[in-house]
């Protein structure tokens, strides 16, 4: 297959397009430029152009990937904490998107989310469902207190 030969202003352009349909992150952000084999200057000048503009901010994908990924998956700050340190965010970054969650609302979620999966497992053996539900809630990256205390309260 014949690669297609952009310049550096379209591919700038392609770049924008792909930051404003959705946040991303640096890594994400380089990771597409590599299908387009820029030499290094390219590559910085492009990058540059893209924070200086702010199309490109780390703060604002961690705070928003946070949001999103609490609100929508349900996931504990474990979780979230774990996805954006692959994305190679730094921890000050973290540490803002993590007070994105709301602590009611955090606590709210996971006893919803715990009575939920313990309505629809079919273990008679209460030691083999609360493992079970305890196994759940680790997937999903809440914290260990809390898994034990709200499996606790839910299934007395």
């Amino acid at each position: 297959m014949q690669n297609k030969v952009f310049t550096v202003d379209e591919i700038k352009r392609k770049l924008e397009q792909y930051c404003v349909y959705q946040d991303r992150c640096h890594k994400e952000v380089e990771q597409k430029m590599r299908e387009y084999n820029l030499i290094p200057e390219a590559k910085e000048m492009i990058l540059l152009s893209l924070l200086q503009d702010n199309f490109l901010n780390e703060e604002r994908f961690a705070k928003s990937f946070a949001r999103g990924k609490f609100r929508i998956k349900h996931w504990g700050k474990q979780r979230i904490v774990r996805e954006l340190k692959f994305r190679d965010i730094s921890s000050y970054n973290i540490k803002t998107a993590l007070k994105e969650i709301d602590e009611q609302e955090y606590l709210k979620t996971i006893y919803s989310i715990t009575e939920k999966r313990n309505e629809v497992i079919s273990e008679p053996n209460i030691y083999k469902r609360k493992r079970k539900l305890i196994d759940f809630l680790m997937r999903k990256g809440y914290e260990n207190e809390l898994i034990y205390k709200t499996v606790d309260e839910v299934t007395s």
